[in-house]
Formats: C-alpha cells, sequence, structure tokens
C-alpha cells in the first residue's frame, strides 16, 4: 500500500503575510518621512548651535565662527541629553540599536510612545550640538518604533509585532543610507534572530518601500562617490585587503573596549547619570578644539576618504581625536549611533594603508573603502551586511572579492576574540544574554517514528479526544504540542492506517537532541569507514 505524502512543508508561512507586508509597506512610508525629518533636525540644530540661525542646510560645525566658544556647545547639547532622558525616558540613551534588540527580544516587541519623539529629538541635539554620532542608530530605533506602535495597535502576535518592529527599523537605514538589500541583511543577522519567509519578505517590502521614497526626498544613491577603479584587484591586492581585514578586526575589538571603558568609568562618578552626557560634552569639545572636523556626523570626511585624496592630518585625525571624541562621549550615556563613525575609522585605518602602500587615488580610495566595510563586520558582527552596505553605498562593484575577503577576516578575529559585538554587549552589562548563531532546529531534522518508543501495554485503545502526534512529523512539531498541552509524554498515530504506533516522551525528545551534540563532536575518519553494526570500529 502506498503511504500518503507528507504534509510537511520547507517554510512555515500563512496567508498572514499578505496582512504583515501590506503593513510594512505603510511603515516603509512613515519610517522614510521620519528619517528625512531627523536629518533635517539635525541639520537645524546645528545651525542653531553652531550659526545661529535657523536653516535646514546641511553644514559642518568644523566651519563655525564661534571660535573657541564652540567647547561649550557640545556640553550645552549633553546636558540637554541629560535632562530629556531624566525627565522623559533613560531608553533615548545610548545607540539605538541594542535598545531595539532589548524591545523584540524581552518586551515583546514593544516600545514606548515616547521614545518615537523623544530619540530623534535627543539625537538631533546630540548631533547638531557636535555629538561625533551616526544618525544611523537612533533612525533605526525610531523607525522600529513606529513600527512597533502600529503593531501594538493591531491584532497581531509578539513574533509579528516583531516583523513589523524591525522592518521599520530596516526601512529607517534604507532611507538614510539608501543601501535597501543591506538594510534586509541587517534586520536578518541582526534584529530578527531568524530567517524565515513570514518576516523577510515584509521586511524586505518596507526597506524597498523606504528606498523607492528617498529617491524623492534626498535624492538617489550612492550616498558616497569614488573614483573609477581601472584596474582589476589581483592576488597581491586581495592577500593584502586579507591582512588589512584582520588587522580592522583588532581595531574594532579594541575601539569597542575602549568605549566600554569610558562607559565604566562613568559609571564609577558619585554623579547622577542624568549630568554624564554634559561631562562627555567636555570631552566633545576639547577635541573639536583639536579637531574641528571631528564634530557632527562627518559624512564629509567619509566621503573625502572615499575619494583617495584623504591628506594624512584628516587621517591621523580620525585615528586619534574621532576616535577618542566618540569613545568618551558615547561612554557617558549620550544618544547617538555607532554605525558612521566606526565607517569613519575604519575607512581612515584603510587610507593609511593606502599612503604607506604608496598607492595611486583610485587605489587609496579602494583600500579606505575596505577599511570601513572590515571594520562594520567585525565590530556589529554582521560580514554579509558590511559587504552590501560598503558596495550600496559606493556603487563600486568591482571591490567585491577583496570586499569579502576583508570583511570576513575581520568577522573571523572578532568572533575569536570578542564574545559580543560592541551592540550585544550593551545588553550583557543588563544581565541578558543572546546568540548570534542561527541554525535550523536539531529536533527540525528529526521524525517523531525515528524516536518514538513502543506503547505500553494496554495503550492502544486512545480515545477521540486525545491529543496526539504524528509519526511522520517533526520531533519538534510533536515538542510544540507537548510544550502547549503541558505533557510528558504523546501517543503517536500512523497517518495512513490511523492507528496507534507508539508513545513519545521527553526522554526520546533528549535522544533525538543528542543527535546534532553527536554531530558536533563526534569526529571520525570517514575514508573506508565501516558502520560499528556492520563490524567496524569507531
Amino acid at each position: 500500500m502506498q503511504s500518503e505524502p507528507s504534509i510537511l512543508r520547507d517554510f512555515t508561512i500563512d496567508k498572514r503575510v499578505w496582512l504583515l507586508s501590506t503593513v510594512s509597506i505603510a511603515i516603509g512610508v512613515c519610517a522614510t518621512m521620519l528619517a528625512v525629518l531627523l536629518l533635517h533636525c539635525i541639520a537645524i540644530s546645528t545651525n542653531l548651535f553652531y550659526y545661529h540661525r535657523f536653516s535646514s542646510a546641511a553644514v559642518s560645525p568644523a566651519g563655525s565662527p564661534l571660535g573657541h566658544w564652540m567647547v561649550i556647545i557640545p556640553v550645552v547639547g549633553g546636558l540637554l541629553v541629560g535632562l530629556m532622558a531624566r525627565f522623559g525616558s533613560d531608553k533615548i540613551r545610548g545607540h539605538g540599536i541594542p535598545e531595539a534588540i532589548e524591545a523584540i527580544l524581552l518586551h515583546r516587541a514593544k516600545v514606548d510612545p515616547k521614545i518615537a519623539i523623544l530619540k530623534p529629538v535627543s539625537a538631533a541635539i546630540a548631533i547638531g550640538s557636535g555629538g561625533p554620532f551616526g544618525a544611523e542608530g537612533p533612525i533605526i530605533m525610531t523607525g522600529g518604533a513606529v513600527g512597533s506602535l502600529i503593531g501594538q495597535w493591531l491584532h497581531v502576535t509578539d513574533a509579528e509585532r516583531t516583523t513589523l518592529l524591525v522592518a521599520g527599523a530596516a526601512a529607517g537605514m534604507s532611507a538614510t543610507f539608501a543601501t535597501p538589500v543591506a538594510a534586509i541583511l541587517l534586520a536578518v543577522e541582526l534584529l530578527l534572530f531568524e530567517w524565515r519567509p513570514r518576516s523577510l519578505v515584509p521586511v524586505a517590502f518596507a526597506s524597498a518601500t523606504a528606498a523607492l521614497l528617498r529617491v524623492y526626498w534626498l535624492g538617489a544613491g550612492p550616498l558616497f562617490q569614488m573614483p573609477t577603479i581601472t584596474a582589476t584587484p589581483g592576488i597581491s591586492f586581495s592577500i593584502g585587503a586579507l591582512f588589512l581585514g584582520a588587522l580592522l578586526g583588532l581595531v574594532a575589538a579594541a575601539m569597542s573596549r575602549m568605549m566600554y571603558a569610558f562607559e565604566d568609568l562613568f559609571e564609577h562618578l558619585h554623579l547622577h547619570w542624568m549630568w554624564w552626557p554634559a561631562i562627555g560634552g567636555i570631552g566633545i569639545g576639547l577635541g573639536g578644539l583639536f579637531f574641528p572636523r571631528g564634530l557632527g556626523v562627518g559624512y564629509d570626511n567619509i566621503a573625502e576618504l572615499l575619494r583617495g585624496n584623504a591628506s594624512m592630518a584628516l587621517i591621523l585625525g580620525i585615528l586619534i581625536a574621532k576616535s577618542l571624541m566618540w569613545a568618551f562621549s558615547l561612554g557617558s550615556g549620550t544618544s547617538g549611533g555607532v554605525l558612521a563613525p566606526l565607517l569613519m575609522i575604519g575607512g581612515a585605518v584603510g587610507a593609511l594603508a593606502g599612503h604607506l602602500a604608496h598607492a595611486p587615488v583610485e587605489m587609496q580610495a579602494l583600500w579606505a573603502l575596505i577599511g570601513m566595510g572590515s571594520m562594520l563586520a567585525g565590530a556589529l558582527g554582521v560580514p554579509l551586511t558590511a559587504i552590501l552596505f560598503s558596495l550600496e553605498v559606493t556603487h563600486s562593484m568591482s571591490a567585491l572579492l577583496p570586499l569579502a575577503i576583508a570583511c570576513m577576516a575581520s568577522y573571523l578575529v572578532t568572533a575569536l576574540l570578542m564574545p559580543r559585538s560592541i551592540l550585544t554587549e550593551k545588553l550583557s552589562r543588563r544581565g541578558y544574554h543572546l546568540t548570534r548563531e542561527y541554525g535550523v532546529d536539531p529536533l527540525e531534522l528529526v521524525l517523531v517514528k525515528e524516536v518514538m518508543s513502543p506503547l505500553p501495554a494496554g495503550a492502544a485503545a486512545l480515545s477521540v479526544s486525545t491529543v496526539v502526534t504524528y509519526a511522520d512529523t517533526t520531533t519538534r512539531g510533536a515538542a510544540e504540542i507537548m510544550a502547549s498541552e503541558g505533557l510528558e509524554t504523546i501517543p503517536v498515530i500512523d497517518r495512513t492506517t490511523g492507528q496507534p504506533c507508539g508513545e513519545l516522551s521527553l526522554r526520546d525528545l533528549l535522544s533525538g537532541r543528542g543527535r546534532s551534540i553527536e554531530r558536533e563532536n563526534e569526529r571520525l575518519r570517514l575514508f573506508n569507514y565501516v558502520p560499528p553494526e556492520l563490524g567496524g570500529h569507531n
């Protein structure tokens, strides 16, 4: 008798994905509008603080005519952020991305409505007053807050609300950098904690929506122009990229430890944390005296590095002054992102390598791009995002191979050296743990019939209302039924005959789980291997 085909599917997805996708498109529109608004608010804040005028034109604090009075401005900005955090919400402190991860994993993807307002406003003040931060972290958190608020209004599950939160976060990043594919990958590598069609498709729709609308509001990409690279990077260049990537892995680990060392320093102050951002502002102001181009987001610095004509003064200023200003001020708990500063520092390391190699202009730009991508891959632990992000912000496809080599080298170094990334370390310090390794559940690979036990005597007659599982289903599916029903054992039914054929217990499930442990730990030489059941030896 031919058995019926299995009902098992490759993916767990249902028709609700259409609802989530439609809502995600709307979230993409909202997140794009907020990203544009935040960028304008940063520009307005910068003009007010450094030029005493109301304008949304993008300017750098470095050109301010205030002279030595510029030292005071970051202190004022830090004080305002501290007051907003103290009397508004302390969730506005920090990078933005760790707070989004915390909301996803620990708070049912629920974000306080105040965050959607206070986070962008505080970020605009912090960056506009000279803070050497990126806007992407606050934008990601703000977009995520919008997605969460819409998810709280709708009748959805926690998993669906998480998808909507991440859709807003991805749309915010896509709108800021014109990197729709990298935003999707960032969602997968850092925020979703799964790779499933039910979440990936809505997030992709939100990111694509933001990228389309960005063209009308902020212009088309690429965000940074690079000189045309005529030479094809060869083996020697790829080997150099490998070593540069490994070096950037060490630099990424050092930057993370320096930033958290400053955070520990602030923790030992006998002063309320409300005042810490103002103290961090002192460091910004003093650093700005020696290196004015270290103030603000500094996209112009990144653009100069990627043109290949950055001076040694700019490179060293970024590596020394900008690094210290960023780490000290962010350690104070102010509001700001990590992405743009890390890109700048990594680009400076790459540009320095190009200078030392006496490379032509276009190759110096390529070294800077490789340094940027490697820093992002190592510091955040997102190698695929780093590769695609670097290509999307420059449209320099000729950099693909050496960039991939360098990013993977950096990722390998930091994975070996750092127990956590610069983002997840924040969660660890709050007493939480998460794993960044994603794989198929081992119980999904084991069928019930492979591990079930024989039925005990007299158990063949089953009531119709008894909760059962089937022999051809996965042990994961059976485990979910047992967990939801509070069972330690469950009868197993043959789907073809409809008759009981065994039972599944918790011990059986553990034996199925043990197979993956055996696969991870048992080392065998399989050449001419004979299984023990056929007379062989381990």
